[in-house]
């Protein structure tokens, strides 16, 4: 190898850490400052005199905004520095948590909170999209896994950040504490994503991820495959064409979609089911709670591990092996009067729910064109918080006041099938790109 080509290759690898790296970092501070705001509803409640319909609408509001705005920002930073474009979404976000602290108007905090959800929208796009020019297809696996658990990094440190400044500033403080202090850390955030995170490689005067590697993944065969040309193309033709039409970006959805269900109908329950059908105390009830979420941390590190080393180009068997476990764990979970057991069947399926969230990207950048991983993520993350969240909540809901908890869980048994057979048709799907490539050979 010349001094040349060993000195790009080192400073590919430099700047491909560093990348990943920023956002990391990045995407946990986007959850610092938008977690925290449950964290301030009891201070809103009591000092605002808020209903329990007012709070909730509250929450609504930014979770319809945060499905619509991870649509619509994800398709436009396919256009987009992605480096810029994150560090801009996590600005304004700092600035809306920094007003909030401010703010005594219900009308205005509605406001503000949809503006909030509207500028969230701009971290997830950017960051799938730095993973796809940076990594290559034997890596990607490891890399998303990896970037993946920063919302569980930021999700988990703003408990303890807030109510360490709550508690050091006083109560009668919580504004800053609650507002404020996560916003100051947010803001530090944006300075590591501009020093970190680098533009796509050939922009930074660097051979693109493929010829670094000599690695095509199936979306980007089918592209050149394809008569039309993306770069005469507008984010929205991107969108429609590579996207849109596209029945491989659809299984993925359909996919994310069924996971949310599962998901949220498991993680939103799981409160009131423990403690009202399964006679567990708080205490009980929190560790299981507790358990359901950290578990995925080890697990999807370890899957991204598995998919790179074990599942190249079969990337959604392993998500199919973990649906099995998780339909005996649900059964398991709805039948067992054990404490313990319910907590072990509890933990189980959180260890493995994430497994299929977190290689939904690694399955997207297989059978999506890098250039279009931006709008492959707006239009999963639009459909997963509409409908798949809603499946889990309401119609969980509804379905356990008309016909009881076992056939709510029933319901989600279901969904557990169906998500199955969409990572069937998935996994399906890129191997037919691969046929026809190398038909054309």
């Amino acid at each position: 190898m010349s001094e040349a080509l060993q000195a790009t290759k080192e400073r590919f690898l430099r700047l491909q850490m560093h990348s990943l790296i920023g956002i990391w970092i990045g995407y946990a501070m986007y959850y610092v400052v938008r977690s925290n705001f449950n964290l301030a509803l009891p201070y809103l409640s009591g000092e605002m005199g808020l209903t329990k319909t007012q709070l909730g609408l509250l929450t609504s509001c930014m979770l319809i905004t945060y499905g619509l705005s991870k649509g619509f920002m994800s398709v436009l930073a396919d256009k987009a520095n992605p480096k810029y474009f994150m560090a801009t979404g996590l600005a304004l976000c700092v600035v809306i948590n920094i007003v909030m602290g401010f703010t005594t108007h219900y009308s205005l905090f509605i406001a503000l909170i949809i503006l909030l959800g509207l500028f969230q929208g701009m971290g997830v796009g950017p960051s799938i999209i730095t993973v796809g020019y940076w990594f290559p297809r034997s890596q990607r696996g490891r890399a998303s896994t990896i970037w993946n658990m920063s919302h569980n990094l930021g999700g988990g440190i703003v408990a303890p950040i807030v109510g360490a400044a709550v508690g050091y500033l006083g109560t009668e403080h919580w504004r800053l504490g609650t507002f404020t202090v996560p916003a100051m850390l947010a803001a530090i955030g944006v300075l590591l994503i501009l020093y970190f995170v680098r533009k796509r490689p050939a922009e930074e005067g660097l051979p693109t991820v493929e010829e670094m590697y000599h690695e095509e993944a199936a979306g980007q065969k089918s592209a050149k495959m394809d008569s039309e040309r993306p770069e005469n193309m507008n984010a929205f033709h991107v969108f429609y064409h590579y996207v849109f039409k596209n029945p491989n970006s659809w299984y993925l959805v359909l996919i994310d979609v069924f996971v949310y269900m599962v998901r949220f109908g498991m993680l939103t329950w799981i409160p009131l089911y423990l403690l009202k059908v399964k006679g567990f105390s708080k205490a009980e009830m929190s560790v299981a709670y507790m358990l359901f979420e950290w578990a995925a941390i080890p697990s999807t590190i370890i899957a991204g591990y598995l998919v790179d080393k074990y599942f190249k180009g079969r990337i959604m068997q392993l998500p199919i092996y973990c649906l099995v476990v998780i339909f005996a764990c649900v059964i398991g979970y709805m039948n067992s009067n054990s404490i313990l057991w319910a907590t072990i069947f509890a933990c189980i399926t959180g260890c493995l729910i994430y497994i299929p969230q977190s290689m939904i990207p690694v399955q997207a950048m297989e059978v999506i064109p890098t250039f279009a991983l931006g709008s492959a993520v707006g239009l999963r993350g639009l459909m997963s918080y509409l409908v798949g969240s809603s499946l889990g909540t309401t119609l969980f809901g509804f379905v356990v006041d008309h016909y009881g908890w076992d056939m709510g869980f029933y319901t989600l048994l279901v969904g557990v099938v169906l998500c199955m057979f969409s990572c069937y048709l998935s996994n399906r799907g890129v191997q037919k790109i691969y046929k026809q490539a190398a038909e054309l050979k």
